[in-house]
């Protein structure tokens, strides 16, 4: 069981500090600055190749750990917590949970936490990147100059722009509006659609949105309410030639249906960092990207799931989960929890 005593910081303040290192498992590569935050304290366990680890061989290292820190190829379910007695703390280095049952973790006494804001303004700048990349054929113009068919200036590749157009953002949140104040210089007309269906001076209902955007981002958590949000229908309700972008999860759009609404040129284009092979919690989910939606390569533009990948924000992503993990290690509620546990019975 762990244990802590206290310590006087240099600012005055009483520190519980653990003085039984517990034993931390940490499930992909991290940065050596979160690693040594958690070394202070703890004996540390970490993924150190380059896949994830297959679920028999995350239980073998789990079962006598204490504290996990987990990231997005990661799915935790009540029967793999089974196997974790002494689990105290699951800290996820990411803010959206859906490939984690946190019921399951309440009621067996685990903390869960999550990184609640750090990965705002970065997915925000990743989705303007593909508006931007996607309306201007940023991806066909350079396959264009390094096909060695370039000779000059020709009447090719035109494009739709962001200035003045039409935006439509379902899920008015935290990166929702930070996406909205980067499109401030582009003068851009915005329509959101809040999708618990609170309707307010700002919100529109889903389908004007739809008929009327040029460009349409979903920015929302997977649920069973947003499963194939942009399914067949309501593509069909898009204006013809919007482009379509999203940062968020996959599965908030059906693929094979983008894949249709392209080939028919319904749609003008998709973007996404995010696809539904990468939503583990899905039983039934693709286990590959549409190979039709890669053949379309004049009408899309993918990202290897992009949205935190800048460094600086990484290494603040990874403390802040280990933050967390230390402080419930140490007796203490983590500060970005989103559960209460259920306390265990010794």
């Amino acid at each position: 069981m762990t244990t802590a005593r206290s310590i006087k910081a240099a600012t005055g303040s009483i520190v519980p500090v653990l003085t039984v290192r517990p034993k931390v498992v940490v499930t992909q590569r991290i940065h050596p600055e979160a690693a040594a935050l958690l070394e202070t304290e703890c004996r540390l366990t970490v993924n150190h190749g380059p896949g994830s680890w297959t679920r028999e061989e995350l239980l073998a290292h789990c079962r006598d750990g204490e504290g996990l820190m987990v990231f997005m190829p990661d799915c935790l379910d009540a029967a793999f917590l089974d196997e974790c007695p002494r689990l105290r703390v699951v800290a996820a280095a990411l803010k959206g949970f859906d490939n984690f049952d946190v019921e399951a973790c309440t009621q067996r006494g685990i903390w869960f936490s999550i990184v609640p804001d750090l990965l705002t303004e970065p997915t925000a700048e990743l989705a303007l990147a593909l508006m931007l990349g996607l309306g201007r054929n940023v991806l066909s113009g350079d396959g264009l100059i390094r096909s060695g068919g370039f000779e000059g200036w020709r009447p090719v590749l035109y494009g739709q722009t962001l200035m003045r157009a039409t935006v439509g953002i379902i899920g008015f949140g935290k990166v929702g509006r930070a996406l909205a104040r980067l499109l401030t210089p582009f003068d851009c007309r915005l329509l959101t659609h809040d999708i618990n269906g609170d309707e307010g001076d700002e919100t529109v209902p889903l389908t004007d949105l739809l008929r009327e955007s040029d460009f349409v981002l979903p920015l929302l958590p997977l649920t069973a309410a947003t499963l194939h949000l942009l399914n067949r229908d309501r593509l069909a309700l898009m204006k013809p030639g919007a482009l379509l972008v999203n940062v968020s999860r996959g599965s908030i759009v059906d693929e094979e249906a983008v894949a249709d609404a392209l080939e028919t040129r319904r749609l003008g284009g998709y973007a996404a960092d995010v696809f539904e092979m990468e939503d583990w919690a899905r039983e039934h989910r693709p286990r590959k990207i549409s190979p039709r939606l890669l053949a379309l390569t004049q009408r899309t533009l993918f990202t290897p799931h992009l949205g935190s990948a800048v460094g600086k924000v990484r290494i603040e992503i990874e403390r802040s989960a280990a933050t967390n993990i230390l402080e419930a290690l140490r007796g203490a509620a983590p500060s970005h929890a989103i559960n209460q546990p259920i306390a265990k019975s010794r």
